[in-house]
C-alpha cells in the first residue's frame, strides 16, 4: 500500500466543519445554501475533473492501491483543484452510499438559461415532475448516449444534483447542458422559439413507428416524459405538437419510464442521423 507524501496529512476528524459541511449537501435545503453538490465515486468525479473541471472544488479521497487513484490525483492536480487525504471515517461520513467506492468530490452547482442551452439544438429531453433519482439520472445518461444536445428539468422535477441522481447519470451529468425550468407552459414557448417540435411521450399518443415513417422524428425535436405514476396531464399534452407511444409487441402492460425514454431518444437520434 502506497504512503502519503511528507507533507501530506490525513484528514481523520469525520467532526472536523469541513466535514460536517460535505456531509450536509446530500440535502437539498444545504446544497441550494451553498451552491454545492456531492459527485461520488472514482468514474463520476473523474468525468467531473475531465468535463468540467472549472466546478470541482474539493477532491475527498482515501489513500490505497487502488487501480484509478494515480489518474484522480493527476486530474486533479492538473486543475488545481484541492485534494484531501481521508480516513475511512471521514469519507463514509460525506458519502451518502452504504459501500463509498474511495473518493468524493465537492463541487459548484451551475444554471444554464434554457435558451442558451438548447440554441441550434436537434435533440432536447424534457423531464416533467420526474421525481425518481435514478429514473432521472438514467433518462439523461440515455440522453447523452443518444447525443442529445441538452436535458431539461421541468417543473417539480427532482433536483439534477441529487447525489443519486448524480451517481446513476455515472458521469453523463458533466457532458451536456442540464437546465432546471420552471413550468412547462414557459419552457414550451422557448423550445418552440428555437425552432424545436414538441413531441409529448405518452400512452394515449399516436403510434411512434407511424410517425417515424412520417419523417417527424427526423427533425428538432424535444421530448417531453412525464411523471412516472401519473404521465403527462392533458393540459401538459396540449402544450405539445403532437402525442406519441412506443408499440408494446408483447404481453407487457408498459415500459418504465427510463427504458422508454432510453428507446425513443434511440429512435430519434438514428431516424436524424439516417441521410446525416
Amino acid at each position: 500500500m502506497s504512503t502519503p507524501n511528507a507533507d501530506e496529512t490525513i484528514l481523520s476528524n469525520p467532526k472536523a466543519l469541513r466535514v460536517r459541511r460535505a456531509a450536509a449537501l446530500a440535502r437539498k435545503k444545504e446544497r441550494v445554501a451553498q451552491a454545492r453538490f456531492l459527485v461520488e465515486g472514482p468514474q463520476a468525479v473523474r468525468e467531473l475533473l475531465v468535463h468540467r473541471p472549472e466546478l470541482a472544488e474539493t477532491v475527498y479521497a482515501t489513500l490505497g492501491a487502488v487501480s484509478w487513484q494515480h489518474e484522480i490525483d493527476r486530474l486533479a492536480s492538473d486543475a488545481e483543484v484541492r485534494l484531501e487525504r481521508v480516513s475511512d471515517e471521514v469519507l463514509a461520513a460525506v458519502s451518502e452510499t452504504v459501500h463509498p467506492q474511495g473518493v468524493v468530490a465537492v463541487a459548484r452547482t451551475w444554471s444554464t438559461p434554457v435558451s442558451e442551452a438548447v440554441r441550434g439544438a436537434r435533440l432536447v429531453a424534457v423531464l416533467h415532475e420526474v421525481r425518481d433519482p435514478g429514473n432521472a439520472g438514467a433518462v439523461l445518461r440515455a440522453a447523452d448516449a443518444a447525443g442529445a444536445d441538452a436535458v431539461v428539468f421541468a417543473g417539480e422535477s427532482i433536483d439534477p444534483f441529487h447525489p443519486k441522481v448524480v451517481r446513476s447519470t455515472t458521469g453523463s451529468l458533466f457532458h451536456l447542458p442540464v437546465v432546471v425550468s420552471g413550468g412547462l407552459d414557459e419552457l414550451a414557448g422557448e423550445l418552440r422559439q428555437a425552432g424545436l417540435t414538441l413531441l409529448a411521450a405518452d400512452v394515449r399518443g399516436d403510434d411512434l413507428l407511424g410517425a417515424r415513417s412520417e419523417g417527424v422524428l427526423a427533425g428538432a425535436v424535444a421530448w417531453i416524459f412525464g411523471n412516472e405514476a401519473r404521465g403527462l396531464s392533458a393540459q401538459d399534452r396540449a402544450l405539445a405538437d403532437r402525442s406519441l407511444k412506443l408499440p408494446i409487441f408483447g404481453a407487457a402492460e408498459s415500459l418504465n419510464l427510463a427504458t422508454a425514454a432510453s428507446v425513443i431518444l434511440y429512435e430519434t437520434a438514428f431516424a436524424q442521423r439516417r441521410d446525416a
